[in-house]
């Protein structure tokens, strides 16, 4: 008895439970796949998220302002506390007010018995006020600030400690301007007075007498007369903590650099900041921190700034590094930070706040009272303007971040001590006025030289031996060659970059000629073995199995490699000859002859090493990838043109390449990818040094590397911990192009080739 013709036989029927499971897979294929997108789209946002603060604007509001002692005021600060702020009048009185409750504490400073205070000079930094007589004495005051806790509250106090007065230039003639400065039993002592109508400038070198039991006193070990020297009458003496040079501005537009060698004072140049040209008159300058930095205003509130840099045929001299756009109203007043490159400009009712690094306006504003003057809080977390009303303002600065900006991460920046503007990356160094250098395109080009160099390596020979794999060898040799390549792709980077640095680089630097000739000999080699192969009558070729010829090339390639090894001292001794920097003889070296004959430098861990052995990290990627392509090819294919009277490799390369050519490319990108992200390798094996150019021979500094090396020191939520983040972006977004880039290009060769 048959079957209803409208029911199904019951072995055609599917079974419940697996209906259950197919469709319980595919939910959970379907989470798993938005899970991903999810987890990629969370990490993109995390990350953008670390480095948005880095191009926010810096808050700037007032949030308390207090009456103050009546001026005028010679100096004023506060302590690094900001609990304790000081005025000095011009009759050397120095008030002390207590920011919490507007106590005041009044105390006359040391001066000589009998003599008033007629020039001084502030340096926040180490909180010392340098003060000039009316006797031709020099004072050197230091603000001792203390700090104690009560209850759970800090109360900080403050007194003075003058050393004994020192006589600076011709006694009994008063002090016009004032300063002195330098480290550790050295110092540099300047005076301006006026002696019978003309103005002179003294400079004395001050030395401390050390004792068993600590410093002693302070003396005058030589007092030079600067006056002659001069091309103008001064007006002003500017030292540094170096004690190494004297900056004087003369009555005119003029400033002189006097350089200390040994115990004399001699000009090295004369400069005008503003061009007679150019319609500015110089109003005032000051050292920004650090004392390398110059900054300069005119009486129309022009604004540029001058470096110490080595300068051919000049030395190290004074250059123009950065200009400002002019302060509206002019400038009356200056201060700078203590913590980094930003200073601080006041004029008749506006103030602005500069950061010299990147050339930035961090914030400037209209204030609705007239200015006396200003500074910047110790910690960069406030700014302090005083009115003529005498209330002392304080705003409150919200600016983590100052040092920077898309042209600090990407464009050309004129360091300190740099002689013109470029791309760095040098994100500490060893004192507290160091700028950070944060270029990204140090890291950039690093990340591709050496993604290059292992590319050019791995690509031919991964290509080429999944071409050979698929296509010529034996399918018995096959099942052993794909799961060694396979198992060379789980070698941890960090064993590759090991044996980079303490094996390769060494070899390689000793015998550059010889793998020089390793890398033509071998090719050739082949090439030449394949044509002649080709040549051999059929009689002869016919006892070589199909798939086995490769027994017959490995001993040829072997002796190949052999003699080109051997043969590298010889080509180096025929060919790189340089001179030998100590004897002055010929000697054949590579290394001496590349860096006379190219001017490039040769260093042991380089691109070359890079590029051998994180091509051979990446190898087996590209062809594990790469050969199951070829192999998918349908077999008629290759049945079909080998029918039509094609030979092996014209099949392979005019049928079997095009067919495979969107799974070669794919997993050429890959192997692109692998090769961007890698980072052990190339911290080891390289001189991790971020340097731009391609030059084969030098090391380089990888995004990846670089995000390794120094995320572990970088503090949390720092400028450096979120440019590492922006470093991580840089690489997401580059990889996310490439692989993007890569989809389309396969989509674009599927269709082109699907109707093969």
């Amino acid at each position: 008895m048959t079957a209803p013709p409208d029911k199904k036989p019951v072995r055609y029927e599917i079974a419940a439970s697996t209906i259950r499971v197919d469709r319980a897979m595919q939910q959970f294929i379907k989470v798993g796949g938005i899970s991903i997108v999810t987890a990629v789209f969370a990490i993109f946002i995390f990350i953008l998220w670390q480095i948005l603060p880095l191009f926010a604007a810096p808050k700037v509001e007032e949030d308390a302002a207090w009456s103050v002692p009546p001026g005028p005021h010679a100096a004023m600060g506060v302590d690094e506390w900001s609990a304790l702020a000081f005025f000095l009048d011009r009759e050397g009185e120095l008030t002390f007010f207590r920011i919490e409750n507007g106590a005041i504490h009044r105390q006359r400073l040391p001066l000589p018995d009998g003599e008033r205070m007629t020039a001084s000079r502030y340096h926040p930094k180490r909180q010392d006020i340098i003060v000039g007589t009316d006797q031709g004495k020099v004072l050197f005051v230091h603000l001792n600030y203390r700090a104690s806790f009560l209850d759970g509250a800090r109360r900080v106090e403050a007194d003075v400690d003058a050393s004994p007065a020192l006589l600076v230039g011709a006694p009994g003639h008063a002090v016009l301007d004032v300063d002195m400065d330098g480290a550790g039993g050295q110092k540099i002592a300047a005076v301006i007075q006026d002696i019978d109508g003309r103005r002179t400038l003294t400079a004395a070198l001050v030395s401390q007498r050390r004792t068993l039991i600590g410093g002693g006193a302070w003396r005058v070990t030589k007092q030079i007369d600067l006056t002659e020297q001069l091309a103008e009458p001064p007006r002003k003496a500017l030292l540094n903590e170096r004690a190494d040079s004297v900056l004087v501005l003369t009555a005119g537009s003029k400033i002189q650099y006097f350089l200390r060698t040994g115990d004399e004072l001699n000009l090295v140049q004369t400069f005008e900041p503003f061009p007679p040209e150019s319609g500015e008159i110089l109003a005032d300058a000051e050292y920004l921190f650090g004392d390398d930095s110059l900054v300069c205003w005119s009486e129309r509130g022009a604004n540029v700034i001058f470096s110490l840099f080595n300068q051919p045929g000049k030395g190290r001299i004074f250059g123009k590094t950065k200009t400002f756009p002019a302060l509206e109203g002019g400038v009356t007043g200056y201060a700078k930070s203590v913590r980094n490159k930003a200073f601080l400009l006041t004029g008749p009712k506006r103030a602005s706040l500069r950061f010299a690094t990147t050339e930035a306006i961090r914030w400037e504003h209209d204030v609705p009272y007239a200015l006396q003057g200003g500074f910047i809080g110790p910690k960069y977390d406030s700014v302090w303007l005083l009115d003529v009303a005498n209330r002392l303002h304080r705003l409150a600065v919200h600016d983590p971040h100052p040092e920077s900006s898309i042209r600090a991460f990407f464009g050309k920046i004129w360091y300190e001590g740099a002689a013109e503007p470029k791309y760095e990356w040098q994100s500490t160094g060893g004192a507290d006025e160091f700028e950070p250098k944060l270029s990204m395109v140090p890291l950039l080009i690093g990340t591709l030289k050496g993604t290059l160099y292992a590319m050019l390596f791995s690509v031919p020979l991964a290509l080429l031996a999944a071409l050979y794999t698929s296509q010529f060898a034996h399918p018995n040799f096959k099942r052993f060659v794909k799961p060694i390549m396979e198992i060379m792709a789980s070698l941890p980077s960090v064993i590759l970059g090991f044996l980079a640095a303490l094996w390769l680089a060494p070899l390689v630097e000793q015998r550059v000629p010889s793998f020089m000739l390793l890398i033509l000999a071998l090719p050739l080699s082949s090439v030449v073995f394949g044509a002649l192969w080709n040549r051999m009558p059929y009689s002869i070729r016919k006892h070589i199995r199909q798939g086995y010829e490769f027994i017959f090339i490995v001993p040829l390639l072997a002796i190949a490699a052999y003699a080109a090894w051997k043969l590298g001292p010889l080509i180096e001794s025929m060919f790189f000859v340089a001179r030998d920097l100590s004897t002055g003889q010929p000697v054949a070296d590579f290394r001496l002859w590349w860096v006379q004959t190219t001017g490039l430098p040769f260093e042991q861990r380089n691109s070359l090493v890079v590029g051998l052995m994180m091509g051979f990290a990446v190898i087996p990627i590209i062809f594990t990838i790469a050969e199951d392509s070829l192999s998918n090819v349908p077999p008629s294919f290759r049945s079909a043109s080998l029918a039509l009277g094609a030979s092996r490799w014209q099949t392979a390369i005019r049928v079997i390449l095009p067919t495979a050519s969107a799974g070669i490319f794919s997993a050429i990108m890959i192997g692109f990818g692998r090769a961007v992200g890698e980072t052990m390798i190339v911290l080891m094996a390289t001189g991790n040094t971020p340097i731009m150019d391609f030059n084969i021979f030098s090391g380089m500094r990888t995004l990846s590397a670089n995000i390794a090396v120094e995320l572990p020191e970088a503090p949390h939520h720092s400028t450096l911990y979120r440019a590492l983040f922006l470093g991580a972006m840089l690489l997401f977004l580059m990889t996310f192009f490439v692989n993007t880039l890569a989809e389309l290009l396969r989509h674009h060769l599927r269709e082109k080739y699907k109707a093969i």
